[in-house]
């Protein structure tokens, strides 16, 4: 959205104290929408004088505090509410959220073989698989014995790969694969990945070609595998647009129980974010829940100029909080801003 607008009323809080906005002109960011304190607008108050030089949000106490300049449409309140309301989408990631868990001490019990998770980057998709795994796996660290699952990140060859499953080849075990795409896209690994997850009953995963480094661990070239798999990546597997990388993609997706957690938008991972705040995510830094809110709100007013919109940011700016006290969002600014 684009445009001047001109309040008629509405105030903006600088430190702690509201002031009128009340026949000052901003560019509109965002039209009327609302939340458990109001309604509010969104706008760019750089270059305005007297505000931050960021967007900011304008409480308002109807939908009609505003107008265009140029006398031009802007959205209000009602077209907002014929949306997906934020509570609605909180409780479909938060039951998107529990089936990853579910699913992922399924395939800890050996009930369920394999599981790809899509999602964009920063919404705590292994946060939470790795969480569950560990909490399945106490009485092992308690034995003080091996876990009986490994995180996989970075790159790995057809051979790692195929290693990488004989280490983890007994049932109760977990390989998860966190944005290792290389196993993906790659045509060999592809057709290892396929065998071990196959359908049948025996699922066995053959190398026929001469290795010294299978030969050197003791590595046979045959074995079965009776472990799960998981997946975590940020691919949709429908939006890839090379054939034949589809249809081997499909040929794995056939194979695998896939959880969509339905972050397709920049509000769906602002909310998402706000979610795992208020579950306790920033505990920990012993902030008053009017400093949370303050984070939070900072984030969803500018949530088009931040370098990166996910947890990971959440975690800077509660960083800059707690060691600039009142500055901490002019070093927001400069530090995390585009």
């Amino acid at each position: 959205m684009t445009g001047l607008i001109r309040f008629t009323e509405g105030t903006y809080n600088i430190q702690g104290k509201p002031k009128s906005v009340a026949g000052i002109t901003f560019p509109i960011v965002e039209g009327v929408r609302e939340d458990v304190n109001g309604m509010y607008v969104t706008v760019d108050a750089r270059g305005v004088r007297g505000f931050p030089e960021r967007n900011i949000k304008i409480r308002v106490s109807a939908a009609n505090s505003y107008a265009p300049t140029d006398g031009s449409a802007v959205l209000h309140l009602d077209a907002a509410r014929a949306e997906e309301s934020d509570i609605e989408i909180k409780e479909r990631l938060r039951k998107r959220f529990q089936v990853l868990t579910d699913m992922t001490q399924a395939a800890k019990e050996g009930n369920v073989k394999a599981v790809i998770v899509s999602g964009p980057p920063g919404v705590g998709k292994s946060y939470g698989v790795e969480q569950q795994l560990a909490k399945s796996d106490l009485f092992q660290q308690i034995a003080n014995k091996p876990p009986k699952y490994e995180v996989v990140k970075g790159a790995m060859s057809a051979l790692g790969l195929y290693v990488k499953l004989f280490e983890f080849r007994e049932k109760g075990n977990v390989i998860v694969f966190d944005d290792c795409d290389s196993v993906l896209f790659d045509d060999l690994s592809l057709n290892i990945l396929k065998a071990a997850l196959d359908s049948g009953k025996r699922r066995r995963i053959s190398w026929n070609t001469d290795s010294r480094l299978l030969a050197n661990e003791g590595i046979p070239n045959s074995f079965d595998f009776e472990a799960a798999a998981m997946f975590i990546t940020n691919i949709k597997f429908d939006h890839v647009k090379s054939k034949k990388l589809q249809d081997h993609l499909e040929a794995l997706e056939s194979r695998c129980h896939y959880v969509d957690l339905t972050i397709d938008s920049q509000r769906d991972k602002i909310l998402r974010i706000k979610q795992i705040v208020e579950d306790g995510m920033l505990r920990g830094y012993g902030f008053e829940p009017e400093a949370t809110g303050e984070i939070l709100d900072f984030i969803d007013t500018n949530k088009n100029r931040f370098r990166e919109l996910s947890l990971r940011m959440v975690l800077k700016l509660a960083d800059l909080k707690k060691s600039f006290g009142d500055r901490w969002q002019d070093y927001a600014a400069v530090t995390c801003m585009k």
